[in-house]
């Protein structure tokens, strides 16, 4: 039987750096035969991060992020996947807010406040988060912790996979940034070593569909 994977892009560039990996990861699980459903988070109607309106912790609901509209389906499927493959940028030190949003609505809909029994998610997915960002990507170990932490305990076994120093526009002789950033640095990186991490996020795609 095979996998279902959901896939979800928390960036708004299509075809740059964030997607170019998702879509590695996603080629990798359809080699083993895996299902695969991708959202856009730009694309979907408008959405709000949790609410705090407490109804996933009425007995009855727990488990079910109750807002209906934006993400509602985009939680639906993940409920049932068998994996999560979840995209975004580093924006000002931060996942992208559209990432956090989902990120709110999907830890706090099993979250219980029962010292005993933590959380109330039955069905644990495996989930590979991608961060790209254009500083290195020794810079953010400590945020990505956290956020490996929170989903493995809240939504399933999470591994992680970072891309830094990231070209961020093909021509930077059309702007003025190129005395923050050294280009010729940007564009060789492109060429030569995120080749290789398409390669590497492939193959964790495989391994997240063959889990």
């Amino acid at each position: 039987m095979s996998k279902k994977i959901v896939v979800v892009n928390a960036g708004p560039r299509k075809g740059w750096n964030t997607d170019a990996l998702i879509d590695e990861a996603i080629r990798g699980a359809q080699s083993e035969g895996a299902e695969v459903i991708k959202y856009n988070l730009f694309d979907l109607e408008k959405y709000t991060c949790c609410v705090s309106c407490f109804i996933c912790k009425k007995e009855q609901f727990k488990g079910h992020c109750m807002i209906k509209y934006g993400l509602t389906q985009v939680l639906d499927d993940i409920r049932e996947a068998d994996g999560l493959i979840i995209g975004s940028p580093n924006y000002l030190g931060e996942l992208t807010a559209s990432f956090r949003c989902l990120f709110e609505r999907l830890v706090f809909q099993n979250l219980t406040y029962n010292a005993d029994v933590p959380c109330c998610n039955e069905n644990p997915t495996s989930v590979l988060l991608i961060m790209t960002s254009n500083a290195p990507d020794t810079m953010y170990a400590d945020l990505l912790e956290k956020y490996q932490s929170v989903l493995s305990n809240f939504v399933g076994p999470t591994q992680v996979f970072v891309s830094g120093d990231t070209l961020q526009i093909k021509d930077y002789s059309k702007t003025d940034w190129p005395w923050f950033f050294n280009a010729k640095e940007k564009y060789e990186r492109h060429e030569k070593v995120f080749p290789k991490e398409k390669q590497a996020v492939y193959l964790k795609g495989k391994e997240l569909a063959t889990n």
